[in-house]
């Protein structure tokens, strides 16, 4: 019964991740930080399910026409060899865990803050989002992530894209860093969950209806809170024991 609760969480965090075009990477790493799994399996493992869930999140955001190009150049062009480098740097295992804390506190920020569509302002010089993904990317690479709960607020914020447009221009800003980030992967140790056939069932099956609800029909607005509620209890574990 447990296991099943816990690979349901698993789909749940695709669900929800991939309806607003992100790979679920933090909250992957949330649940595997929870069942006590190690660095050195949390990374490949969430890394590997970000690929799959981002990229089938940008097919249907794409199919949906809500893809922005012109802001993906300058992010990825840094961003790619930015997240391979933070990929092979050695963290230790006590950074490691404060660093995917603070993060995973980003991303409860990021799920439960709710904004309203607002005037889109032009888009920024190319060097501006150069910088902007090459520090994105380095994070991503050193946490096991694509990056795409700190690209999001971005360009929210600063109105450079509307939901939509940001859930796309995310998903493959994701899907890109995380196969960077595997590559890295590679050359340091790429060691998977002994369960991980189960979980990438059900988070293919999460992602899927999540892409498909995100892109085409309304996204939901208040599961979003019990994915919270695990990240919170995540990010305190990590940050607060030693």
């Amino acid at each position: 019964m447990q296991e099943i609760i816990v690979y349901g969480l698993f789909f749940l965090v695709a669900f929800l991740y991939a309806s607003v075009g992100h790979g679920g990477a933090s909250g992957y790493l949330a649940l595997m930080a929870l069942m006590g799994f190690s660095s050195t399996v949390m990374k490949p493992t969430a890394l590997l399910l970000n690929v799959m869930v981002s990229l089938i999140a940008f097919i249907s955001f794409y199919r949906a026409k809500h893809f922005k190009s012109q802001l993906l150049l300058p992010l990825i062009a840094a961003s790619i060899p930015f997240a391979f480098l933070g990929s092979i740097m050695p963290v230790s295992e006590l950074l490691y865990k404060k660093v995917l804390g603070v993060v995973l506190l980003f991303s409860i920020v990021r799920l439960v803050w709710v904004s309203s569509e607002k005037p889109l302002s032009p888009g920024p010089k190319w060097y501006i989002l150069f910088l902007i993904g090459a520090a994105i990317g380095l994070v991503s690479g050193m946490i096991g992530m694509g990056g795409g709960i700190l690209l999001s607020p971005i360009l929210l914020l600063m109105g450079w894209s509307n939901q939509k447009q940001t859930a796309a221009i995310s998903s493959i800003f994701i899907f890109l860093n995380s196969m960077a980030g595997i590559a890295g992967q590679m050359k340091t140790g790429f060691n998977l969950s002994p369960q991980i056939i189960t979980i990438i069932v059900f988070v293919l099956a999460g992602g899927w209806l999540g892409a498909y609800i995100g892109a085409e029909k309304l996204k939901s607005k208040n599961m979003k809170y019990i994915l919270a509620a695990v990240l919170v209890l995540a990010a305190g574990k990590l940050i607060l024991v030693k």
